[in-house]
């Protein structure tokens, strides 16, 4: 992966180009950890050679997972990055194009880029904690 900060204040903006081969989400959050972002906006493009993207399932209280064993287009990849148990974590959600026009979408478990992925991180100066919500199964934004 390659970066480079493009704003300073009042909000950083940071540009990354991931290469072939980068898992997104490890890079995504190995950055975020590296500069310590704590309220961040994440929107990218770019393609994966292969994905998984999850529907939550609220009885069950967990992913199911949609496996995309195909190059697809990142149509659209929206998202945050908010600090959990393990440091910044990214919350990101993905709609992928595939080969006959139809569409997959839902929350990025795992995306392989090929050739690239375009990620900005708009990172505000304000901090955001994720709590997990044990009636839920979730870690949300805790505004206060």
């Amino acid at each position: 992966m390659k970066w480079q900060q493009v704003q300073d204040a009042p909000e950083s903006v940071y540009v990354l180009v991931l290469a072939p081969g980068e898992d997104a989400l490890a890079e995504i959050n190995g950055f975020a950890r590296e500069q310590a972002l704590g309220a961040s906006q994440v929107t990218a493009v770019g393609a994966f050679s292969r994905a998984v993207v999850g529907w939550f399932d609220r009885e069950a209280k967990e992913y199911r997972r949609i496996g995309v064993d195909e190059q697809c287009e990142v149509l659209s990849l929206l998202g945050d990055i908010a600090i959990g148990g393990d440091g910044p974590t990214a919350h990101l959600h993905a709609v992928l194009g595939l080969s006959d026009g139809t569409t997959r979408g839902g929350h990025l478990l795992e995306g392989r880029v090929w050739p690239t992925l375009e990620v900005i991180v708009r990172d505000s100066p304000a901090v955001l904690a994720k709590i997990h919500r044990p009636d839920l199964g979730l870690a949300l934004i805790d505004p206060e």
